[in-house]
Order: C-alpha cells, then sequence, then structure tokens
C-alpha cells in the first residue's frame, strides 16, 4: 500500500520516522513518500520537501513568508495527486495540515491525523474540520480523549510517543558525552532555545548574560542541523557556552538543569527528570494574539498537562537574564523545589508512557487503510 506522510516541523520528523518504520514492519510491500526531514529519511521515506523549508512561527512570520507557503501548497497538492497514496498521515503541523485535509477530503483521499492539534488551547471549533476530513484522529496527550467527547467526537489514545522514544533512547554516559565534547568536569546545564532562527534570535540573548553569574557550570546548547551553524556563532559571541549539534537527548540525559524554550522539548526534558526553567519570547505581535486567543493557563506541556504550575515559566517580557537567573539559582540550590518538581515527574510519566505506542499507532492506520481499501472495492 501507498502512504504519504506530511510533517512540518522537527517533532513531526522524529515522530514520523517512528511511524514509518512500524508501518514497514507490519507492511512489506508499504511504499512510503512525504514531507518531513532527515529522520523520515533515514526510515526510507522518499522526502518531497524538507521540514527547513517549512518552519514559520506566529502570525507575523506567516504574513511575511505568504508567498512561499502558497507555493508550499501547491506543491504538496502536486506531490499528492502524482502518489495518488491509500492514506495521509498528517503529523500535527496543524496551520497547514488542517488545511490541505480539507483539499485531500474533497479529492476523494483517506487520511489520519496523528497528533491532534491543541483544539483545547484554541480555535475549539476545528475539532468539526478535524473529524470532517479525516478517517481517524489519534491523540497524545490524556486529556484529550475527553476533551473531544464533548463534542460527540471519538479519537485514539495510546499514551504520548515522547515518552516511548525517550523510554528505549541509549544515550551516551557522562564520560563520553565530555570527552567528545571537550567539556571539563563541571555540571552542566542544558540549553534548547528552539529550532527556528526567531527562536534563537529572540531567546538566546536573555539567556547568555547570565553565564557568568554560574562560573561552576558548563553552558550547552543543543543546536540543529536544520540551522546553521555560523547563525549559532554569531548569536553565542563573546559568550562562554559550547554548541553541540544533534545530540539533544545525550544533553538532556548528561545534564543537572535546563533552560528550555516553551514546546515538545519542555516535555522531553521532563521525561528525562531534568530539572527546567521554561523560556519563550517571539514576536510582541504574535504572542499578544495568541494570548487573547488561548484559552489555557500555562504555556508548557508539563505544566499543562498536569494542570499546575510544576516548572517555571518566564514568559515574553518576564524573560529577563535577572529573572533566569533568578529562577536557575532556585531548581540548582533549593532542594524542596528540586524534589517537587521530580516527584510531578514521576507522575507524568506513569500517565503518559504506555506500552507500544507507536507501535499501536502504526496497527491503527494500517488497518484503516486496508478497511477503506475494502470499502472501496
Amino acid at each position: 500500500m501507498k502512504y504519504f506522510i506530511i510533517a512540518g516541523e522537527a517533532s513531526g520528523d522524529l515522530y514520523g520516522s517512528h511511524i514509518a518504520r512500524h508501518i514497514k514492519s507490519l507492511d512489506q510491500s508499504a511504499e512510503i513518500k512525504g514531507w518531513g526531514g532527515d529522520l523520515m529519511a533515514y526510515e526510507g521515506v522518499n522526502i518531497q520537501k524538507h521540514i527547513r523549508e517549512l518552519a514559520f512561527m506566529g502570525f507575523v512570520e506567516v504574513l511575511a513568508n505568504l508567498r512561499t507557503i502558497k507555493k508550499n501548497f501547491k506543491k504538496c497538492k502536486n506531490d499528492i495527486l502524482a502518489f495518488n497514496p491509500d492514506i495521509i498521515i498528517f503529523v500535527d503541523y496543524p496551520g497547514f495540515n488542517i488545511r490541505i485535509s480539507k483539499w485531500t477530503k474533497k479529492q476523494g483521499f483517506k487520511s489520519v491525523y496523528f497528533i491532534s492539534p491543541t483544539v483545547w488551547a484554541w480555535k475549539s471549533n476545528r475539532v468539526y474540520k478535524l473529524r470532517d476530513n479525516n478517517e481517524g484522529i489519534v491523540c497524545i496527550l490524556p486529556f484529550e480523549k475527553e476533551f473531544y467527547a464533548k463534542f460527540g467526537i471519538e479519537v485514539q489514545y495510546f499514551g504520548h510517543p515522547l515518552a516511548e522514544i525517550i523510554s528505549n533512547y541509549s544515550t551516551q554516559n557522562g564520560d563520553e558525552f565530555r570527552k567528545q565534547h571537550n567539556l571539563d568536569e563541571k555540571p552542566i546545564i542544558a540549553i534548547l532555545p528552539g529550532s527556528r532562527k526567531q527562536e534563537l534570535k529572540h531567546i538566546l540573548p536573555e539567556i547568555l548574560p547570565i553565564i557568568p553569574k554560574f562560573p561552576e557550570y558548563n553552558f550547552v546548547i543543543a543546536a540543529t542541523h536544520n540551522l546553521p551553524e555560523e547563525l549559532y556563532k554569531s548569536l553565542t559571541k563573546n559568550h562562554k557556552v559550547s554548541i553541540i549539534f544533534n545530540q539533544t537527548y545525550d544533553l538532556l540525559a548528561n545534564s543537572v538543569a535546563g533552560l528550555i524554550k516553551s514546546g515538545t522539548s519542555t516535555l522531553e526534558a521532563a521525561l528525562f527528570n531534568l530539572p527546567q526553567v521554561v523560556c519563550y519570547k517571539a514576536n510582541p505581535i504574535s504572542v499578544a494574539i495568541a494570548k487573547m486567543l488561548a484559552k489555557v493557563k500555562y504555556i508548557s506541556l508539563v505544566n499543562i498537562i498536569l494542570n499546575k504550575l510544576i516548572v517555571m515559566e518566564l514568559i515574553q517580557n518576564e524573560l529577563t537574564p535577572d529573572n533566569v537567573e533568578k529562577q536557575l539559582k532556585k531548581i540548582l540550590y533549593n532542594d524542596d523545589i528540586l524534589h517537587s518538581i521530580k516527584e510531578n515527574y514521576i507522575y507524568l510519566h506513569k500517565i503518559l508512557n504506555q506500552p507500544g505506542i507507536f507501535q499501536n499507532v502504526a496497527n491503527y492506520i494500517v488497518s484503516l487503510t486496508l478497511n477503506e481499501k475494502e470499502k472501496r472495492k
């Protein structure tokens, strides 16, 4: 059977790669094309468009790139028509995928939406678009199934894919990691500033000035090859910080604390039991619009899932070097705060880590595809 996967961000590439691997284990004749990144390509997905060309974040940035986005929609439609897949798998990336799913439905293509958009946070009317344009919806947060049920919509929940990925991840031990990157014996503080150019430009200038205040620690930035090395170097010049590419999980596993950009990475840090301060800053207009539309109390996934303030969030004007220094000291030197964070992380593991998450998602997709093919006969 023929599968077309659409992922538009680094996290979607990661999830898409695991889905592709498990689909191939179930369907030996599977032919998979899609939009994604290096991880999906490694699993044998024929990449039609790379994620490095797709990462537009925020209302203002989207408006500034409307011409490119319009071209992307056209190319995606042409790629799908040329391939004529049995099923399309939308992986997160809602601004693009929800719109494309409306078109694919009209063209008669069947689809599954894996990693449902955050309809519980804003634009809840999107639940009907997801229902009407897809044969199946797979959620990854435990409260989402109940949320959709309020609208009379049945969705699938098999656990959070990150829980499985991280529990199975074999990290470098501390000595090997330090030796590889010429780090001394000082404890490591991880900086995860995001995977988009504008995230780095907004967030790093608020974090890097605190480094001299913590001479007893190594500060290390988790970098991605989706962005040029020159960008990292230009933003970090005159600061004593190491830059390590594409080893985020090894860094999280070998750090004692993290300064983490809001998003998927906050959950990754929590699943590595890493105490963290959540940092977020973006275009002021984009953030103002998001605040008006959002229906959530928190910005980090850790706090949203547990519905309480577990890790401190420094957002927009609150993200200053003074505040970063203050909050970092709390998670490094206050045992009560540290104990509370780690106790809540244990509960987070329990509710997210269900056996065979990716296998169950792949089983669902392949079964749905076979059922749809039978209906067409």
